[in-house]
């Protein structure tokens, strides 16, 4: 067996360090905000950059309070891609802004720059650019985008913990950057978990209130706010893998190159555009085959997976409200990507298995 992504062999590498962690936060029964929270929100900003870093319960919570806090609420729109996770457009409406979803370039899978600003409203109020599967968006050209309109800029970086863009880590580089720990991502703990970096004083303390019950004081509530901690032991796992980000995403980046160098005759591999550093949560190639691929995959004892089937925009939640948009890239790339096992630890020979089996699938057609 192939799987997505092997969690087990990245646990048992650091499972000394790890093991001592958890213990110790357990022996200190500071569970809610305790040390390691505080340390790992230090240690991540220093990595990333980032002059305030607010740990929080997962990916969502991070971009609902961190649109929540730019002051974005009912009446704004907010453009973002229709490509992505429906964790993106959820946080907007939970606000009661609307999202505004725009189509992607056809070879980063990015929400495309140059379609942004046929979007724009008098009522918009933000961009959330989306670095999917690792690759960053085109940060220039949206920053340019953000500055000519006075539009604020929130990233959304559940999928780049690490890339760069500009020779600055994604996340860095708008209004705030939003992180998702969830298990399976480049830098994960054990469970749910989040975080919110930004540079402004006044944004960083409203996110601290609004994750704690709208709090500074025990039992003085200023403002609703909601209960949205990273739990210390989650914090503690964080510490010890941040350790090793840089090596994680080296590793995802050597499986990378040999499965471009595998498959760039069989079908369409990822496009690095040189915007910056690519960190491969997701290693995903376009295909008319997609469906003999899995198959054939599946045969073997191999995982695959479909990131996204279906657009935003088409999601039958938000179906009846864009009727009329068409997004032709998205739609046609929802119908051919295919996402591939990557992992770190992943072996090479693993990876020419996996070529080979998607080779034997097309030979078969």
């Amino acid at each position: 067996m192939i799987p997505m992504v092997d969690l087990k062999t990245q646990y048992h590498n650091l499972k000394g360090d790890i093991d001592r962690a958890v213990l110790d936060a357990l022996e200190s029964t500071q569970f809610i905000l305790g040390p390691n929270v505080s340390s790992f929100e230090q240690e991540a900003g220093d990595y990333l950059g980032a002059k305030h870093a607010v740990a929080v319960a997962s990916g969502t919570d991070a971009l609902h309070l961190a649109i929540l806090a730019a002051g974005i609420g009912p009446g704004d729109e907010v453009i973002t891609s229709t490509f992505t996770f429906i964790a993106t457009a959820e946080a907007i409406c939970y606000v009661g802004a609307t999202p505004v979803f725009v189509d992607i370039d056809s070879k980063t899978f990015n929400i495309n720059p140059h379609l942004i600003e046929a979007a724009i409203t008098p009522r918009t109020k933000a961009i959330i650019p989306v670095h999917i599967f690792g690759q960053p968006a085109d940060m220039t050209a949206i920053m340019a985008i953000c500055d000519r309109h006075n539009l604020l800029l929130i990233e959304d970086c559940a999928q780049s913990f690490g890339a760069t863009a500009g020779g600055r880590k994604t996340g860095t580089l708008g209004s705030a950057g939003c992180y998702s720990f969830f298990p399976s991502k480049n830098l994960g703990c054990y469970g749910d978990g989040g975080l919110i970096t930004c540079e402004s004083d006044d944004m960083a303390d409203r996110i601290r209130v609004l994750r704690s019950h709208g709090s500074r004081e025990r039992y003085h509530h200023s403002v609703i706010g909601y209960n949205s901690r990273l739990d210390d032991i989650q914090a503690a796992i964080l510490r010890v893998k941040l350790r090793h980000i840089d090596e994680f995403n080296r590793g995802r980046r050597k499986v990378a190159q040999l499965y471009s160098e595998l498959l760039w005759d069989l079908v369409q591999v990822p496009i690095v555009d040189g915007n910056g550093l690519h960190i491969y949560h997701q290693y995903t190639v376009l295909t008319n085959h997609r469906e003999a691929i899995m198959a054939k995959l599946s045969q073997a004892g191999i995982a695959s997976a479909v990131y996204y089937p279906i657009p935003l925009h088409q999601q039958s939640v938000f179906a009846d409200a864009y009727t009329e948009t068409i997004l032709p890239v998205a739609e046609h790339t929802a119908k051919r990507c295919l996402s591939l096992p990557i992992y770190p630890e992943m072996p090479e020979e693993s990876v020419r298995l996996v070529a080979a089996t998607i080779a034997e699938a097309l030979v078969e057609l």
